[in-house]
Formats: structure tokens, sequence, C-alpha cells
């Protein structure tokens, strides 16, 4: 016993330098000279963020609001009335064919990747690269790819499900990579746990890590939501600019930044195109402020 006492403070002792010097270091770096400047680049770089943020915000409601009349919000598009209801119609149409299309194979996708397959799986690999490769792909890029396949070769034309079909094949690499790694964040221990009570894969995949990775998963579909709701380049080159809700999915129609683009490059309807703004502004908060109340729910 006295043996392993002696051993015991002879450890102690071997290590208690290096406590007292990671602490005297960890102390000399938040005094450190670099610290002040450090702290001041951070809130400088937020105080700017905020500023510009606040800045384009009031700009847009100033110059759009005194036009949010009721004109503006007829059911047929008119050169009078500038109605933003058939783009409002076709946004939220094409926004949720999109994500049907690209949201069960991006999660699918990551699933596999990281559930199933190897971890020094070559394709696995080849897919990874291929998600961040695309991810950087301007739009019109998107758009010039869709009008020569969709539209052209399918025959498909200016249509709302050629615009969708485009607008999934970009988003579908952040859908991808935001939730593998919501998966990836999700603790071995939970799926070693439900194994252990005789859970199978699928069981486990889909009871005990998907919920847990919920959160992060909704966080690439709101953004997803975000660049297709925003999205111009790519949709002109396929949905087309139609100012009306079409009669099925093979017909041309306009969203609201298209419709916005349109108005400001006439320049007879700029207060209009502004009002457009506030609409489009107002639907991609809701979206968001929708979607983290069923992410903060499903947390709970």
């Amino acid at each position: 016993m006295t043996g392993i006492s002696i051993e015991k403070q002879a450890l102690r002792a071997a290590f208690e330098p290096a406590r007292g010097g990671s602490g005297r270091l960890r102390s000399r770096l938040k005094r450190g000279a670099g610290a002040p400047i450090a702290r001041f680049a951070v809130y400088f770089c937020a105080t700017l963020t905020l500023g510009v943020l606040v800045f384009m915000l009031a700009y847009i409601l100033v110059k759009g609001v005194p036009y949010l009349r009721p004109s503006l919000f007829e059911w047929k598009y008119t050169s009078e009335n500038c109605s933003v209801v058939p783009a409002l119609v076709n946004t939220l149409f094409m926004t949720l064919l999109a994500l049907l299309l690209a949201v069960p194979l991006g999660i699918g996708s990551a699933i596999y990747m990281v559930e199933y397959s190897k971890k020094e799986n070559r394709f696995v690999k080849l897919v990874r690269l291929t998600t961040e490769t695309l991810t950087g792909i301007p739009s019109i890029v998107y758009g010039l790819f869709g009008m020569l396949l969709f539209v052209g070769t399918l025959h498909w034309g200016y249509s709302i499900l050629a615009g969708a079909a485009t607008v999934a094949i970009m988003i579908l690499p952040v859908i991808i990579r935001t939730t593998e790694e919501s998966l990836l964040a999700v603790p071995d221990s939970f799926r070693e746990g439900s194994f252990g009570l005789g859970a199978g894969k699928l069981r486990t995949v889909f009871t005990i890590v998907l919920p847990g990775a919920v959160p992060g998963i909704l966080s690439g579909i709101i953004l997803a939501t975000g660049r297709v709701v925003g999205e111009t380049a790519a949709l002109i080159y396929t949905a087309g600019t139609v100012a009306q809700v079409p009669s099925n999915l093979l017909g041309s129609g306009r969203t609201l930044a298209i419709h916005m683009y349109v108005l400001s490059s006439e320049g007879l309807h700029t207060g209009q195109a502004f009002a457009t703004a506030v609409v489009l502004l107002v639907l991609v908060i809701g979206i968001n402020a929708l979607a983290a109340l069923v992410a903060r729910r499903i947390g709970k």
C-alpha cells in the first residue's frame, strides 16, 4: 500500500508542472497583445454585418411599403396593377416541388454515406467531392444545363416542372452535406445503445439517429428553400417569365424573384419592384420562422 501511495504521489508531482504550465499558458494567451485586436475585429465585423442588414431592410421597406396597395394583390396580372399574386403562387409551388424532388434523395444519400457505406469507400469520397464542387457552381450554369436537358432534350419546354427540376439539382448538394454533418454529429453511443437493446440497423437509423439530426437537417432545408425562393438566373432559362399561374406542370410561370427582376429591368414599375421585394422578404422570414418552430418542437 505504501508503494502504491508513493507511486501516486510521484505521478501527481510529475503532472503538476504540466497542469500549472498549461494554466499559465492559457492565462498568458488571454492577456496576450493580440487579444484586444481580435476582440475588436470580431465586434467590428459583427457590427458591420448587422448594420448592412438593418440598412438593407430599412431601404427596402421605405421604398416598397408605400406601393403595397390592394391592386398589387389582385389575382390576375396586368400591366397596370403589376400583381404579385401569380408570382407568389408560382414561388410557393416551385419551392414545394423542388423540395419534394431534392429532400428525399438528399437525405437518403446522406444516410447511405454515413450509416451504411464503409469509411474508406472511394465512391463515397467521390460523391463528397462532387457535392462540394456543385455547391460553388454559378446558378446561370445550372440554368443553361436545365435549358439543354429539361427544356430541349426532354421537351418539357419553359415550365414549372423544368424549373423545379433545375433548382432541385442546385439545392441537392446543400441538403446532402448538411444532412451528412448532422448525422455524423449524433453520438455513436446512441447507435450502440439501440443495437444493445436488440434494434436493427434500419430501425436505429429512423428512430434514434434521424430524430437527433433533425435540427441540422432542417437548417439545410431552410438554406435550400432560401436559394429556391431567391433564384432568378436558373429559372429564367427554364421556367420562363410568363406572369400567370400555369394550369399544369408544363406551363410557364415566373416566381417573385423573376417578377421583381422583370419590373426593375423594364424601368416603368420600380416602386412595384420594391413592393415585390417586401413581399419576398416577408415570405422568407415566414418560412424561416416556421421551420425554426418545427425544429424547436421536434427537438423537445
